[in-house]
């Protein structure tokens, strides 16, 4: 199989990702991850990249594209994509990328929650800055309020997980996907998933899709 996995700040897409390499045998490819590692390496699109996002700027588009269609490269296929295609010109190079090399994208999965859940989600996390230990001040509390089980340094709370920005970075998930996931509605292969309640819950929605097109898939392959 080869999925696409988007959702809001929150959303939990990350961790139903794990879930799903480890039970379909997908490779999980990240660009925020990818990005990540060429910054940490220093490399020369690293350093650029690095630049753009110190001014505040987004990456090029190009960049963005070269960095993960050359992953899909080596990869090839039964992949799950994070965070990748983001605008109208990604989804472009995507899609001549697939188209070139024969590759049938099987679903656009977006698990979804309102705005209030991932305000409440992400807000609420605390970080040790000392051990990288991570915290919830409701579904995951340290045993003390505000100190890390694990070494006792102070919790803080990032500047990206204040409610303000949270809110900023909702929006501006919303009004980017929004082309994308109409594109992908009408090729017929985008769902919604209610990301709404605790991980159980919401992996129950998800399964029985991916099962169904596993065994879609299987029963294809057939001579």
């Amino acid at each position: 199989m080869n999925i696409l996995i988007f959702g809001p700040p929150g959303s939990g897409k990350s961790t139903h990702s794990k879930r799903i390499v480890e039970r379909y045998g997908l490779t999980y490819i990240s660009s925020g991850d990818i990005i990540r590692e060429e910054i940490e390496k220093g490399s020369p699109i690293g350093r650029e990249m690095e630049a753009y996002l110190s001014r505040g700027e987004l990456i090029p588009d190009t960049i963005v594209n070269t960095l993960i269609i050359s992953k899909l490269r080596r990869q090839r296929e039964n992949f799950i994509l994070d965070g990748y295609p983001r605008t109208p010109a990604q989804v472009l190079a995507f899609e001549e990328y697939l188209y070139d090399h024969g590759i049938k994208l099987d679903l656009a999965m977006e698990i979804f929650i309102d705005l209030e859940t991932s305000v409440e989600r992400i807000s609420g996390r605390r970080i040790c800055p000392k051990c990288g230990a991570v915290y919830h001040v409701k579904h995951n509390p340290p045993k003390r309020p505000g100190v890390c089980d694990i070494c006792g340094s102070k919790l803080v709370q990032r500047e990206d997980d204040r409610p303000d920005v949270v809110e900023k970075r909702y929006s501006i998930y919303v009004r980017n996907m929004e082309p994308i996931i109409k594109f992908y509605r009408n090729k017929g292969i985008y769902v919604r998933i209610d990301g709404d309640g605790g991980v159980e819950e919401v992996w129950k929605r998800i399964q029985p899709l991916l099962d169904y097109l596993k065994a879609r898939e299987s029963s294809q392959g057939l001579p």
